[in-house]
């Protein structure tokens, strides 16, 4: 008579999630995915957003971001098209929906990512005192114009990171070779590729 009692919900049947690759605060996934996307799901009258969440690593940086959506029909047509459409809003590669009642998992994503960790401790105090990360910030969006975009930052306790997507990383980081070599607080910064 108790058997079911501590059985595991399970997800309703048209519950997608998609597990975004994305460096990505609350706010910019908001601004940046969950937005947009609510639109759209509710232009094609394809289902709405009921939650998401961002996952955190020890020392606070963002590691991925996700989007719970509820589908209105499970089709790989439907799931295809969402795929789609996170992709038009600039989903990175190693992003994936994961149909939640079957387990079944659908990579998708085709922007590269990279990130620039600005050095808080090890430069002149000068440096800090005359520069601004908010110019870098500015100018890195700048400078990438049509070949990507700043999507989020994370200030950490000895590093500021700026996490940036666009079709090609080699291609950003050229783009922002020579100012980050002629601003100060762009000295002993680190570049990682991040999708």
């Amino acid at each position: 008579m108790f058997k079911h009692i501590f059985r595991k919900k399970s997800a309703p049947p048209g519950h997608v999630t998609a597990t975004l690759n994305a460096r990505s605060q609350p706010l910019h996934r908001g601004e940046i995915y969950e937005d947009p996307l609510s639109e759209l799901l509710r232009e094609y009258d394809l289902g709405e957003i009921n939650g998401g969440g961002t996952m955190q690593a020890v020392n606070g940086e963002v590691e991925y971001c996700d989007i719970e959506i509820e589908l209105k029909s499970l089709s790989e047509q439907n799931l295809a098209r969402i795929g789609k459409l996170l992709e038009q809003l600039g989903a990175p590669k190693g992003s994936r929906l994961t149909v939640e009642s079957s387990g079944q998992q659908l990579p998708i994503g085709l922007n590269e990512g990279m990130a620039v960790y600005l050095n808080g401790t090890d430069l002149p105090d000068q440096v800090y005192a005359e520069c601004d990360s908010n110019v870098v910030y500015s100018e890195f969006d700048r400078l990438l114009e049509q070949a990507g975009r700043v999507h989020s930052y994370w200030q950490g306790p000895t590093e500021t990171a700026f996490y940036m997507y666009g079709h090609s990383f080699a291609q950003m980081k050229t783009l922002l070779h020579d100012f980050m070599a002629s601003y100060p607080l762009c000295q002993r910064a680190r570049i990682e590729q991040i999708a």
